[in-house]
C-alpha cells in the first residue's frame, strides 16, 4: 500500500504547535455572556428552596437556569441540573452574567436550603443489611434501572474478615464445570482485591459555548467524537438532531469521558435560548472538572483461580462489586470478566457481579474500562501462581494466551484474530527478558532490581457505520469524517484508506471534519479502541462506492463494460487502451450532469439519517461515494498488548525508578507508525499512574473529597517515567478488516499498569498487595513486615 503504514504530517499539527488551534473556550462571539455553576456542597440532599433574588439584582447578571427548566433525564441517567444532588459538586443551577467575575460573585449571593439525605462512599457498606443507600430509590444500578439489594448477615459471616463474600449478583454467566475443575486443580488461589476509582484528569475541562441562529443551536464543545454525540446532545437540549450544529475541531483529552454527549453541554445552549439567543460560555474549572468530568469505576473483587501443574488455568471464579457512582455508570465489571476469559483462556469460568451506587462523582468509561482494572488485579496473581508452580513468568502467560480460535465468555463468542502469544515472544526477545529476569532480586544497598511482564485486552471494533467521500470537479478528494480529534490523529489515518482505494495522491486530499455543518457522516464515537477497525471499513465502503461510480461513468462515456476499466493516476481508463480515459475531475463533472446516485441526489435507504442529511448537503458538488459498511463479520475484535518493565525499588523509602519499558501491540496492520508509537508510550504513562499514583479519596463521615486537582490526584509526570521507552507491533493482519487493521489504544495502558505492579511484587520477593494503586507507604510497610494502614476491602482511602 502507498499510504497505509507510512507516517504523515497531520493537517492540524501546525495549529496545535503554534497555539492557533481554537478550543471551545477560545471563542468570543459578540455579546457573549458567561455562566457559572452552583454545585452541591453535600454528598446527598434535597434542595428545599433557592433564593437568588440578591444575585439577580446585581448589575450585569442576566439570568438563571434551574433544574425545573431543563429537559428531564429518566433515572438513573445523569441529569443536566438537579434538585436532588447525589455527590459533592453535583450541578444545581447556572447563572449568567456579562463577565465571569460577575457570575462568580453572583453565586455567592444565592442561598440554598438543603435537606440532608443518607449517603455512602463504600459499596460494601451499602450492601450490608441496613446499610445506607446512595439514592432514595435504591442502591444498585442494573440494566438502566435502580434496585434496592442487600446481602444477608449470613453472607458476610460466611467469610473471614477481609475476604469478599459471594452475595447476590445482578449479572452472571458461566461455562464448563467450574466446581469439578477446581477439585481437580493442582493449585488454587483465592484472592480478594481492590482497584480504586480515579478521575479522568483530561487536560482540557469540558467547557462549552452555545448560541442560536436561524433556528439552529450552535454548540462549541470539547469532544472526543465528531458525529456520534449529536443525537444525544440534541436530546439534552430538547431539539431534533438536524437543528444542532456540533463543533468540536480540537479536544484536549477525554480518555473515554467525552466519547459521547454529556449533560452539562446543554446548560449554555438552554441559557442562550432563555436569554434571547445571546451566546453563552460555560468555562469549567479544574475543581469542577474533578466532580463532573467522570471517573473510572472502582472494584472490590474476589477471584479464585485453579491451575494445572504446568501453569494452565483450568478454572476461574470472578466476583466483582463495582463502585458505580450515583448515576447510570458503565459496564466495567462485565468487561472485566470478558477480559479474564480472553487473556487467560480458563477452561471453565464463572462470573458474578453487582454495580453498587455511591455518592461519589459519576462514573463512566475510562481507557480500558474494566479490562485495565482486572489486569492490575490478576497479573500479579499469575506471577504468584508461577512462583508456586515453579513455572517461568513468561511461560505461564504463553501457555494461557488466546489464539484466533478461542471462544470466550458466557455466550462463547469468537475472536477475529488474537496474537498475544506472538506479542509476548516478540517483546521478550527485544527486551532481553530472560537475561534481565535472571537479575531479579539483585540489591544495591536498599535498592532492589526487578523485571516483570503485564498483559491486557480491550474489544476494538464495530461494524455497519457510514462513509462519505466527494471527488470534486477540480479532481480533489474530500473525505468527510465524523471521527473526533482526541489526539491520536485517527481522523486522518483512517481517512487515508479512502485515498488508498481511489489511488489518490495524499496532497490532493482534504479531511473534512470537526463541524457538523460541513456534512459529516454517521460514525461511531472515538472510544473503545474501535476507530482504526471501524472507520477503515466505513471509509473503504465509501471509496469503493466512488470507485464503482467512476468505472460506470467511464463505461457510459467511453463505451464498453465496467469490467474493462481500471483506476490509477487519478484517472479512470480502459485497461487495454490506457489512452482512453477520464480524469477524476472530468468524471466528477459528469457525475453532476448525470445526477441521481452519482452526485448523491439519490442515496441508499440503509444509511443513517444523519448521513442522509450530510449527503444531501454535498449533493451536486461532485462524484459522491456514500455507503454503509457491509463487509460482514460478527466476532469480537480483540486488541491485545504485552508490556515489559524493569524497575529499581528502594525498600527504605518505598519509591522506585522505572529503568526501562517496552510495549508490544497486537493491532493488525500498522496504519500510522508514529501514531502507534505515541499511543503505546502515552498509554504506558497513564498505566504507571493507574498502578502507582492516582486514586480517589473521600471522607466516609461527610462525603467530602480529599483530592480535587492535579496536585492531589497525582497523575505521573516526566519525572516518573523512563527517559526512553520502546515499542513494537506483531503486524499480523486482522481478517475482518480490508487493510488488516484493528485498534490498540486501551490495553497499552493496562499492560503497563500490570507490569509495574508485578515488578513491585517481584522486588518485594513476591508480596502481592491485591490493591491498586500501590503507594510508597504500602511498599515500606510490606518491606518491613508491618500491617497495612488500610483494611483489605477499604476504598477511597488516603
Amino acid at each position: 500500500m502507498d499510504l497505509i503504514g507510512k507516517n504523515f504530517t497531520p493537517p492540524d499539527v501546525r495549529a496545535k504547535v503554534t497555539g492557533s488551534a481554537k478550543y471551545s473556550e477560545d471563542f468570543r462571539p459578540e455579546g457573549m455572556l458567561f455562566c457559572k455553576l452552583l454545585t452541591s456542597t453535600m454528598p446527598h440532599a434535597r434542595v428545599l428552596s433557592v433564593d437568588a433574588s440578591e444575585a439577580l439584582a446585581m448589575p450585569g447578571v442576566e439570568g438563571i437556569l434551574r433544574a425545573s427548566e431543563v429537559p428531564p433525564s429518566p433515572a438513573p441517567q445523569d441529569p443536566i441540573l438537579t434538585d436532588e444532588p447525589m455527590f459533592v459538586g453535583d450541578p444545581i443551577l447556572a447563572i449568567a452574567a456579562v463577565d465571569e467575575a460577575t457570575a462568580a460573585d453572583a453565586l455567592e449571593k444565592i442561598r440554598v436550603e438543603y435537606e440532608p439525605l443518607e449517603f455512602t462512599v463504600d459499596p460494601l457498606e451499602s450492601l450490608y443489611p441496613g446499610g445506607k443507600n446512595a439514592r432514595t430509590d435504591g442502591n444498585v444500578g442494573n440494566a438502566g434501572r435502580v434496585e434496592n439489594i442487600k446481602w444477608t448477615a449470613q453472607d458476610f459471616a460466611s467469610v473471614p474478615e477481609g475476604q469478599l463474600p459471594f452475595g447476590r449478583a445482578t449479572s452472571e454467566w458461566s461455562y464448563g464445570d467450574v466446581d469439578a475443575a477446581f477439585a481437580a486443580a493442582d493449585l488454587v488461589l483465592d484472592e480478594t482485591f481492590v482497584t480504586q476509582g480515579i478521575s479522568h484528569n483530561s487536560m482540557e475541562p469540558r467547557s462549552c459555548m452555545a448560541y442560536w441562529q436561524n433556528g439552529k443551536c450552535y454548540l462549541h464543545t470539547s469532544s472526543q467524537s465528531g458525529s456520534f454525540p449529536i443525537p444525544t446532545a440534541a436530546r439534552y437540549i430538547g431539539i431534533p438532531p438536524e437543528e444542532l450544529v456540533f463543533i468540536a475541531e480540537f479536544c484536549g483529552g477525554g480518555f473515554g469521558s467525552k466519547g459521547g454527549a454529556y449533560p452539562i453541554q446543554a446548560v449554555p445552549a438552554l441559557l442562550s435560548k432563555k436569554l434571547n439567543n445571546r451566546p453563552v460560555m460555560l468555562r469549567i474549572t479544574r475543581h469542577e472538572e474533578f466532580f463532573i468530568g467522570s471517573a473510572r469505576h472502582g472494584f472490590q473483587g474476589r477471584i479464585r483461580m485453579g491451575f494445572r501443574r504446568d501453569g494452565k488455568l483450568t478454572a476461574a471464579d470472578l466476583f466483582v462489586v463495582q463502585e458505580h457512582g450515583p448515576y447510570a455508570g458503565f459496564n466495567d465489571y462485565q468487561s472485566a470478566a470478558e477480559a479474564v476469559s480472553i487473556v487467560y483462556t480458563p477452561t471453565t469460568m464463572r462470573f458474578r457481579g453487582i454495580p453498587v451506587m455511591t455518592n461519589t462523582p459519576p462514573r463512566g468509561p475510562q481507557r480500558g474500562p474494566g479490562q485495565n482494572q482486572i489486569a492490575m488485579a490478576v497479573e500479579p496473581l499469575i506471577d504468584k501462581a508461577a512462583r508456586q508452580l515453579g513455572v517461568d513468568a513468561l511461560e505461564i502467560r504463553r501457555i494461557n494466551a488466546p489464539d484466533s480460535n478461542w471462544r470466550y465468555g458466557g455466550q462463547q463468542g469468537g475472536l477475529t484474530s488474537a496474537y498475544l502469544r506472538e506479542a509476548l515472544e516478540k517483546g521478550a526477545a527485544a527486551f532481553n527478558y530472560a537475561a534481565r529476569a535472571a537479575r531479579n532480586g539483585e540489591r544495591n544497598g536498599s535498592k532492589v532490581r526487578a523485571t516483570a511482564i503485564g498483559q491486557a485486552y480491550h474489544s476494538a471494533g464495530f461494524r455497519g457505520l457510514d462513509g462519505l467521500v466527494v471527488i470534486t470537479p477540480e479532481g480533489k478528494l474530500n473525505i468527510h469524517t465524523g471521527v473526533g480529534n482526541l489526539g491520536t490523529y485517527s481522523h486522518t489515518s483512517t481517512a487515508r484508506v479512502a485515498a488508498e482505494v481511489l489511488k489518490m495522491t495524499w496532497e490532493n486530499c482534504e479531511v473534512v471534519r470537526g463541524d457538523s455543518s460541513r456534512h459529516l457522516p454517521w460514525n461511531m464515537g472515538q472510544f473503545g479502541s474501535n476507530t482504526s477497525f471501524t472507520m477503515t471499513r466505513s471509509n473503504w465502503a465509501a471509496a469503493e462506492d466512488a470507485r464503482h461510480k467512476l468505472l460506470e461513468i467511464a463505461a457510459t462515456d467511453l463505451g464498453g463494460d465496467v469490467s474493462e476499466y481500471e483506476i490509477g493516476g487519478e484517472r479512470v481508463f480502459k485497461r487495454e487502451n490506457p489512452e482512453q480515459f477520464l480524469t477524476y475531475a472530468q468524471a466528477a463533472r459528469r457525475a453532476i450532469e448525470l445526477g441521481g446516485k452519482y452526485d448523491a441526489h439519490e442515496v441508499a435507504n440503509e444509511l443513517n439519517p444523519l448521513t442522509k442529511t450530510s449527503a444531501a448537503g454535498v449533493a451536486g458538488t461532485g462524484l459522491v461515494g456514500v455507503a454503509q459498511d457491509r463487509l460482514g463479520g460478527t466476532s469480537n475484535v480483540p486488541a491485545l498488548a504485552a508490556g515489559f518493565i524493569e524497575i529499581e525499588l528502594d525498600v527504605e523509602t518505598g519509591k522506585y525508578q522505572i529503568l526501562d519499558y517496552m510495549g508490544v501491540a497486537d493491532c493488525g496492520t500498522v496504519m500510522h507508525p508514529q501514531g502507534l508509537d505515541t499511543q503505546i508510550k502515552g498509554g504506558a504513562v497513564m498505566g504507571f499512574g493507574l498502578a502507582g499514583y492516582e486514586r480517589h479519596i473521600f471522607d466516609p463521615q461527610n462525603g467530602l473529597p480529599g483530592n480535587i486537582n492535579f496536585l492531589g490526584a497525582k497523575p505521573p509526570s516526566y519525572l516518573d517515567v523512563p527517559p526512553q521507552m520502546t515499542t513494537a507491533a506483531v503486524e499480523l493482519e486482522d481478517p475482518d478488516n480490508p487493510i488488516g487493521a484493528k485498534g490498540i489504544g486501551e490495553p497499552v495502558q493496562g499492560c503497563a499498569a500490570a507490569a509495574l505492579l508485578c515488578a513491585i511484587s517481584t522486588a518485594l520477593g513476591g508480596h502481592v498487595f491485591n490493591r491498586a494503586p500501590v503507594l510508597p507507604d504500602m511498599i515500606v510497610n510490606a518491606a518491613a513486615g508491618r500491617t497495612p494502614s488500610h483494611k483489605p476491602l477499604q476504598v477511597n482511602t488516603a
